[in-house]
């Protein structure tokens, strides 16, 4: 593939309010649920993002099958960002998620903050393997997720997600920022490409070394939050 690939421009893709049908929240088509910042320290992590994005980030919870806790914020009425790290007081089931037991993520994050992730979402993950049923709080979702933690493609490949309870981004307050791009790298273009094929975002491959970037508007301009 020598030329970048596309999804749909920001400005292109229509809001729908995810349909409820039953218990379930399901979306017209697949489309980006939420990013994934990964810090080594919560509190620490949230500061700095905090400076960067120059909004208060939402208190999220814990999640207890992974040991991990979080911190969100609004990326419009249907999406959001997720900032996670390891609880330090936890001891989880199994391995944590997002690759965050690593030697490679700590190294990683020792560097603060790290866009590692994306998740999309789905009307159904009926038949799709590795799914587990998650919980937090209230909050009630089944997410594709690996047992050993690793990400799929190195990240740049979305795990997908089915909300049995209401999505967040449904209701965090909207601070003003979106998602005007999220640029994909990796030495794997048309798998990626065939992956992303009718996923609403604006998402672009690009070849080179496995990266995530997300180009964000905010009331103080446009900021890159990279990997």
């Amino acid at each position: 593939m020598a030329k970048d690939v596309r999804g749909l421009g920001a400005a292109d893709i229509p809001h729908r309010e995810p349909r409820r049908v039953g218990s379930r929240y399901m979306p017209a088509h697949p489309t980006l649920d939420h990013l994934v910042v990964a810090t080594a320290d919560l509190a620490a992590g949230s500061a700095q993002l905090e400076r960067l994005l120059g909004c208060p980030l939402e208190p999220g919870g814990r999640h207890t099958d992974y040991g991990t806790h979080n911190r969100l914020v609004s990326l419009g009425p249907s999406g959001y960002l997720e900032l996670v790290a390891p609880d330090a007081a936890a001891t989880p089931p199994r391995t944590r998620w997002f690759e965050l037991d690593t030697p490679a993520m700590r190294a990683r994050l020792a560097r603060g903050p790290a866009l590692v992730h994306w998740v999309v979402r789905v009307a159904s993950l009926a038949g799709v393997a590795g799914v587990r049923e998650l919980s937090r709080g209230a909050a009630r979702w089944a997410l594709t997720v690996p047992d050993d933690g690793s990400l799929p493609l190195g990240g740049v490949a979305p795990s997908l997600i089915e909300w049995h309870t209401p999505p967040p981004a449904l209701s965090l307050p909207d601070r003003g920022i979106r998602l005007r791009e999220l640029e994909l790298t990796t030495p794997c273009t048309t798998a990626l490409a065939a992956r992303l094929a009718g996923v609403e975002a604006p998402w672009r491959v690009r070849r080179g070394p496995t990266g995530l970037r997300a180009r964000l508007t905010t009331p103080r301009g446009e900021i890159d939050v990279a990997g």
